[in-house]
């Protein structure tokens, strides 16, 4: 029996008392590459609503990366402010695994059940809109004991079946990425997507982009993706892109332009123009997006706020290139735009977009594995913005079983 009273199986893939993991401590804070170890930890114990699994395989995104640079948040001095006693975070927002216990409160789920986790942790029961509440946090972010690890703790709720065709890397790819993006295109009515819809998706290639093209033509909506090489031009097409812009043929990112510099701001505007030209090149009409999917921020938000179609929506859910937003208000209200905050997604959510894994209608993308000892330069690449296509994974279980 653990601290917390939960009795553990003694057929429970004889769980030990101490893991490996790759941690992160406030001193390394920094580049990824620095501020990740693999050290050895204590078996996180559990509540009476969580269970523990063994980890076989663990999702690469950027909060792992936020999580590295202690910024903007600083994860560990959060989490003490919370009660947390360790002075080390274990990120990791993906992964697949293997049930090995379950708490006392746990009625629907076995030992042995192999399964994937998302990074929604919330105290609430009868919530429409868990992720909403007040309690909510992000499993692997704000909480420690994420997937980077041996094994990790986790609400019932964060546990869904494992697709039965998929590996154990291709299991932990998408959960995070995938149901941020159907929350944005599926989560705001009346602004959802809809049949003939022309959605504009920035980093097409990566992970989040990688999910939201497919599922803009699941919707038999129009995706259009922006990527910043032909490389990863030609991945989003061959992923299901109706067209790609590559945003180094531009000159207008960043801060928006004082409308008071007329030379200034009439370049940015010149610039954005031609931006939108090309979209309606790619579409073959004069269809301006009716949905925007946002999360560089502070570099495309103004071209965001402008080509959005009147009516339409621009959906953020991150701010990777910088947290200023700017734009020129009078195409928000003459043409009276929706500006939509998007935070992962609630249980229904992570369902469906689950199900449609599990049906085969969305694959996973993933298109690099890393090993448990590479983690950190997983993270750098991330970070520096090199590479990437698709999504990335950490072996971990799955690496010691093959």
């Amino acid at each position: 029996m653990n601290k917390v009273g939960v009795m553990l199986d003694p057929s429970n893939l004889n769980v030990p008392e101490i893991m490996s993991a790759q941690t992160i401590r406030s001193e390394r804070y920094g580049q990824p590459s620095s501020a990740f170890a693999l050290e050895s930890v204590p078996v996180p114990c559990f509540k009476s609503d969580e269970c523990l699994v063994k980890v076989m395989a663990a999702g690469v995104n950027h909060n792992g990366v936020w999580a590295a640079r202690g910024y903007p948040v600083d994860v560990i001095d959060l989490q003490r402010s919370h009660g947390e006693k360790h002075d080390f975070h274990i990120a990791g927002s993906d992964a697949s695994g293997i049930v090995v216990a379950v708490g006392r409160d746990v009625h629907d789920i076995s030992i042995g059940d192999e399964v994937v986790l998302h990074c929604g942790w919330w105290d609430c029961d009868s919530v429409a809109d868990e992720i909403m509440d007040k309690s909510a946090k992000i499993w692997g972010y704000e909480i420690n004991f994420g997937a980077f690890a041996e094994y990790t703790r986790v609400k019932r709720q964060a546990i869904l079946p494992k697709p039965a065709h998929l590996s154990w890397e291709q299991a932990a790819s998408y959960m995070l990425c995938g149901a941020t993006a159907y929350r944005m295109l599926h989560g705001f009515a009346p602004h959802t997507v809809k049949s003939g819809d022309v959605v504009l998706i920035w980093g097409g290639s990566g992970g989040m982009g990688s999910m939201a093209i497919q599922l803009v033509n699941a919707a038999g909506a129009i995706p259009i993706a922006v990527v910043s090489s032909n490389e990863k031009a030609e991945y989003c097409r061959q992923i299901g892109a109706k067209g790609t812009i590559n945003r180094q043929e531009y000159e207008h990112w960043g801060v928006l332009e004082d409308i008071e510099n007329p030379v200034g701001y009439s370049k940015w505007l010149s610039e954005a123009k031609r931006f939108q030209h090309e979209i309606w090149r790619l579409v073959g009409d004069k269809k301006n997006p009716s949905i925007v999917i946002e999360h560089p921020g502070e570099d495309t938000f103004p071209t965001s706020s402008f080509v959005c179609a009147p009516g339409g929506m621009v959906v953020i859910c991150a701010g990777t290139s910088g947290y200023k937003g700017t734009f020129d208000i009078r195409y928000q209200w003459m043409r009276q735009k929706r500006f939509q905050g998007s935070h992962f997604a609630n249980l229904e959510q992570c369902s469906a977009f689950n199900k449609l894994v599990c049906q085969g209608l969305i694959t996973p993308c993933l298109t690099r594995v890393f090993d448990f000892e590479d983690l950190p330069e997983a993270h750098q690449i991330m970070f520096e913005n090199r590479q990437l296509l698709g999504n990335f994974v950490i072996r971990i279980g799955s690496q010691r079983e093959g």
